[in-house]
């Protein structure tokens, strides 16, 4: 059976919710439009899943209101037709809210019969369903999907995304009791362990950032852990891959690091992909993720999940270090980078993170290496350098700050923003700078409301490659 959980980004849920609503107030309701994420076979649990992220808010007409009380809420069926048209032109999946202001969020008798001729409507009119949405006046939230008149899913999780992650469970997770825990849940809660235990993070790159993330993300609890490099060890590594061995040099950089986690004991789940992260082998993975720690040093890869966090609503935590040794002329210039990048915020471009030129250069290397050579002789592309410096303590010390980062997104420590845009940690200043970056005007990932919870298109995530 397909399972199914949903994704509501923050700045979707702001519309969908008043943030005080009163006991007595009448349901509301709205529609969506959601986008679609197949995920072929479940890199954990091998069955299919369709992960929904929502794409757009659509209100109701007035004049489509008919009636609503503290417990009830009808309207015309005219702007459902409108729906349905509207998601076939788009190849989105339809959707219908409604909120229970005094109660929690369940489908009453109610609403089985009322969705059970939509959703018939929905299959003859040939979308492939109809999901509806409960918002409780306490919090809670409940979802599913009518896949036909007379079947429907649950959805396991619903979550909401944004600088705060907020995850409600249709069924309890596995027991996150396990005494190892049990000093971070005297800080945090028990919460805070069930939902580490349910995520799914993939980290890309597995170096010296990725390798101390991978390994304190395991040590937080986290249930489930897809790591992603093509790289293997050498030698020059050993200085700052956390868990590596001399003997290890030669072994893929993910394997070392998922022995390591399974050496630990401590319960978490780790798949591993020696592979570049546009390969299509990885895509399901990628899909599948709640967060992404980026821990790659290059413009291509960095590109590619930029838009992916977009297209998906999936948290970017992007980690990056730019260290210039001391000459005569100026002292050393150590800087760490922690960018956060989701709908709502700038991107990885709009942040000056990537280089969109770089990263074409890169790829020309990796998929036409001779052409690359060709250019780079004729001074048409940068090309490659010496290695950047790298010392271990300054690379776990960004790694720790890029976990904290989603901590902060699960917990709100930071407050009731969570996470923080961008950080920049510059050791010879002994200072932190938080900056501040504008989306692009017309910038086709973070500035469009056509990739905003896009899901599936053709090409993946609108790339020529």
């Amino acid at each position: 059976m397909t399972a199914l959980d949903i994704t509501i980004l923050e700045q979707h849920m702001e519309l969908l919710r008043p943030p005080f609503p009163a006991r007595d107030a009448p349901e509301a309701a709205a529609y969506m439009l959601l986008g679609a994420s197949d995920i072929g076979a479940d890199l954990w649990s091998r069955q299919p899943r369709l992960r929904l992220v929502s794409h757009r808010v659509i209100d109701i007409p007035a004049a489509d209101h008919i009636s609503a009380s503290p417990v009830h809420v009808t309207w015309s069926t005219v702007g459902f037709m409108r729906l349905l048209g509207d998601a076939m032109i788009a190849g989105k999946v339809p959707a219908i809210v409604h909120t229970h202001p005094g109660s929690y969020a369940f489908f009453s008798d109610q609403d089985d019969r009322n969705e059970q001729e939509l959703a018939r409507t929905a299959h003859l009119k040939g979308v492939r369903g109809l999901v509806s949405i409960v918002l409780g006046g306490d919090g809670s939230v409940s979802a599913r999907i009518w896949t036909a008149a007379n079947t429907y899913i649950v959805a396991d999780t619903v979550q909401i995304v944004g600088g705060r992650f907020i995850r409600h469970a249709a069924e309890a997770t596995e027991s996150a009791e396990a005494e190892h825990l049990d000093r971070q849940r005297r800080l945090f809660g028990a919460g805070f362990n069930k939902t580490l235990r349910s995520l799914r993070v993939c980290v890309v790159g597995c170096g010296g950032t990725g390798s101390p993330v991978a390994l304190l993300l395991a040590r937080l609890g986290v249930g489930y852990i897809y790591l992603i490099d093509n790289d293997t060890l050498a030698e020059t590594n050993l200085n700052r891959v956390h868990g590596s061995h001399r003997p290890d040099v030669g072994m893929a950089k993910v394997e070392i690091l998922k022995r390591e986690i399974e050496t630990m004991g401590v319960g978490c789940h780790v798949i591993t992909s020696k592979a570049w992260v546009k390969s299509t082998e990885v895509r399901d993975g990628l899909k599948s993720a709640d967060f992404i720690f980026g821990c790659t040093d290059d413009n291509s890869g960095r590109t590619f999940i930029n838009r992916l966090a977009y297209f998906y609503g999936i948290p970017l935590i992007d980690v990056g270090l730019r260290m210039v040794a001391a000459n005569e002329r100026q002292i050393n210039d150590l800087n760490g980078r922690v960018t956060t990048a989701l709908p709502g915020r700038p991107c990885l471009i709009c942040s000056g993170v990537v280089n969109a030129a770089r990263a074409h250069e890169e790829d020309l290397e990796r998929t036409r290496p001779e052409e690359f050579q060709k250019r780079k002789e004729e001074a048409y592309v940068i090309g490659g350098g010496d290695p950047a410096p790298a010392v271990v303590t300054f690379t776990t010390e960004m790694a720790t700050v890029a976990v904290n980062e989603m901590i902060a997104a699960i917990t709100g420590f930071h407050g009731s923003e969570g996470m923080i845009s961008n950080r920049v940690r510059r050791w010879h200043s002994r200072d932190d700078r938080f900056l501040a970056h504008r989306k692009r005007d017309g910038c086709p990932v973070c500035n469009s409301d056509w990739s905003r919870g896009a899901g599936d298109v053709v090409p993946f995530l609108d790339m020529v490659s």
